[in-house]
């Protein structure tokens, strides 16, 4: 928060992150494609998606009053947190919230998200008529007051290690000084950009489209030289003929250049 003007009342600005990561893996075959749904329903489900959003919620300074969490058949998970800026005492707590305590193999329905709130959702795709295999997992984090959702962008990149990354920041609302005067934003930015490490840049091709004006801010991300080992997670590079590498990586590249356009 910028200490160039004093508030009257309280910070009621909205700040909403929301990034799509897009992880790709190359399934050859029935058996390969068999692997990768079970890869995903271990490596995304609830409870591992509830730990990486929890660890945001720190990261950014902010108080979990509420843990929602649920897997899908066949497969994809979604997560939420309602969130408070400061940490209230627990007899201001609602009686429905649980503070983050989950009672084992139990799961649990949030039907509000008036406050600040982390949501992750998964959404894996398994296409029949390509080697292809895509899962897109989507987070928000939307802060009200003084904590940001900006501050957890390089935890979440170096986690995910996508293929494609797209983020889109937003700023609602706005601030009264003590002398009458509204304020639309309460910290610098020009760019998303200017909140990526330049370790995490410099794996990516990064596009910017901004209205600043509005105070909404978009970046995508592809990366500049794919991990074929990552993407051949349920395929042995070993057995693999160069041109037959090579179609791969073409495939997968064609595959990232259209969803990135």
């Amino acid at each position: 928060m910028s200490d160039k003007y004093k508030l009257y009342g309280f910070n009621n600005l909205t700040k909403t992150l929301n990034i799509n990561f897009y992880n790709i893996y190359y399934a050859c075959n029935t058996q390969t494609k068999r692997q990768y749904i079970q890869y995903i329903n271990q490596e995304y489900r609830a409870d591992k998606l509830t730990s990486v959003v929890t660890k945001v919620t720190k990261m950014i300074g902010a108080n979990i009053l509420n843990i929602a969490k649920q897997d899908y058949e066949p497969q994809g998970a979604s997560v939420n947190l309602l969130i408070s800026e400061g940490e209230l005492p627990i007899i201001k707590v609602d009686d429905s919230c649980n503070r983050g305590e989950l009672i084992p193999n139990t799961h649990h329905i949030v039907g509000h998200l008036d406050k600040s709130h982390v949501t992750v959702h998964t959404y894996p795709e398994n296409n029949p008529y390509s080697n292809i295999c895509i899962i897109r997992i989507d987070i928000e984090i939307s802060t009200c007051g003084k904590i940001s959702p900006l501050n957890a962008i390089n935890y979440l990149m170096e986690k995910f290690d996508s293929e494609i990354i797209t983020m889109d920041y937003k700023v609602r609302g706005f601030n009264r000084d003590i002398n009458g005067r509204k304020h639309y934003l309460d910290h610098e930015i020009l760019s998303i950009q200017d909140f990526i490490l330049e370790s995490n840049k410099q794996q990516y091709i990064l596009e910017d489209y901004n209205l600043a004006t509005q105070n909404m801010f978009y970046t995508k991300l592809k990366r500049n030289r794919i991990k074929l080992e990552k993407c051949l997670y349920y395929t042995n590079k070993q057995v693999l003929l160069a041109k037959e590498i090579k179609e791969i990586e073409a495939e997968i590249y064609t595959e990232i250049d259209e969803i990135y356009k």
